[in-house]
């Protein structure tokens, strides 16, 4: 196998396994949506903690579970638990106020943002074609949000929720890309279910501080929605991580 030929490879596999990632998570979000109006804090609990269930099994088939915690980097890690903990409030804070079309729509604004980022931050040299494929999305993200952002100028703009989504959303979308520049770092040093399941165990102790603003009971419908979108969340960190290698 040529370098070339492994490199395609590699590459095809990345975009493989990203695609069947956002899959995934389209599958959380909708979970997420269905559960209604749930404060973000406590969302980003289940999607936590639920999730540290599908990576156990994922240490366990591989062998790996005695060693899931070990790492060099703890403060990297943690940091990058900071970051995403950030994201995911925003973004579900968006998905709640948001049609689920719109919210899913906007959140790809991440991935360009990362193409952006990387040429800022990493010196990565990004190509002309690249480069008009983020201009284009970049874009069409501007259009379905612009409508929402006008209404700033308008005294009811702060007042209506889905401005305060979209706002959330770009955000989130913003901050979502520098925690992918930080996963992008810590792959070449770390295991794949070690960087998954730093992340959802800091998450998890993070989101208890929201515990006093406004946690509230669940239905079991809501209950076992949000269980399933941590298990969808869980399955679709290990195969975005996976993809960054």
């Amino acid at each position: 196998m040529t370098v070339d030929h492994a490199v395609g490879h590699s590459t095809l596999r990345g975009i493989t396994l990203k695609i069947v990632s956002v899959t995934v998570f389209v599958g959380m979000q909708t979970c997420i949506k269905a559960a209604g109006d749930v404060p973000a804090g406590q969302i980003v609990f289940f999607r936590s903690f639920f999730a540290i269930f599908p990576i156990i099994a994922f240490l366990a088939f591989k062998g790996e579970l005695a060693t899931a915690f070990t790492t060099r980097r703890p403060f990297n890690h943690i940091a990058r638990g900071l970051v995403g903990v950030g994201a995911m409030g925003l973004g579900f804070f968006a998905l709640t106020r948001l049609p689920l079309p719109e919210a899913i729509t906007l959140n790809y604004a991440q991935p360009l943002l990362v193409v952006v980022f990387s040429s800022i931050f990493l010196g990565e040299t990004i190509r002309v074609y690249r480069w008009s494929a983020v201009v284009v999305g970049l874009a069409g993200v501007l259009v379905i949000s612009w409508p929402e952002l006008t209404l700033l100028n308008s005294d009811q703009g702060l007042d209506d929720q889905e401005v305060l989504g979209v706002m959330a959303a770009l955000i989130a979308a913003a901050i979502s890309a520098v925690a992918m520049l930080l996963v992008r770092n810590l792959v070449q040093t770390e295991k794949t279910a070690t960087i998954v399941l730093w992340f959802s165990s800091t998450a998890s102790v993070l989101s208890l501080f929201t515990l006093p603003f406004g946690w509230q009971a669940l239905t079991p419908l809501q209950a076992a929605l949000l269980v399933f979108a941590g298990f969808c969340g869980g399955l679709g960190q290990i195969l975005m991580t996976a993809a960054y290698r």
